[in-house]
């Protein structure tokens, strides 16, 4: 069953816990690209790295959280977040627990700050 958008906005701003600028900052650093699944585009960017930079977009686009504010691509993108935060919280204990682990990276890619948890 497909979630309703008053869920999927709800989860969405549970789950990334970090602000836009926190996760521009990230983004920069060199190990925010080691981790995660590379784009079949050949740019050699992973999917969790362009996946932060439109969240930094959505964060950035609607600061106050105002759900009638999100189009319809903002909430294909944050379902698409919430539900690889959630399986990969569900997943990967280790992400809170090893700051070099693949895991912890890629879920600060996608927002989430496992030791912000």
């Amino acid at each position: 069953m497909v979630k309703d958008n008053d869920t999927v906005i709800r989860e969405f701003n549970e789950l990334v816990n970090m602000s836009s600028r926190e996760l521009e900052e990230w983004l920069k650093e060199e190990q925010s690209e080691g981790s995660g699944w590379s784009k079949d585009d050949g740019s050699g960017e992973t999917v969790g790295h362009e996946s932060g930079r439109k969240i930094i977009n959505i964060l950035n686009k609607n600061p106050t959280k105002d759900p009638p504010q999100y189009d319809e691509d903002d909430l294909q993108h944050m379902r698409k977040v919430v539900s690889y935060c959630k399986r990969h919280l569900a997943q990967e204990e280790k992400a809170k627990q090893n700051t070099d682990s693949k895991s912890y990276k890629s879920l600060k890619n996608w927002g989430h700050d496992p030791l912000k948890s």
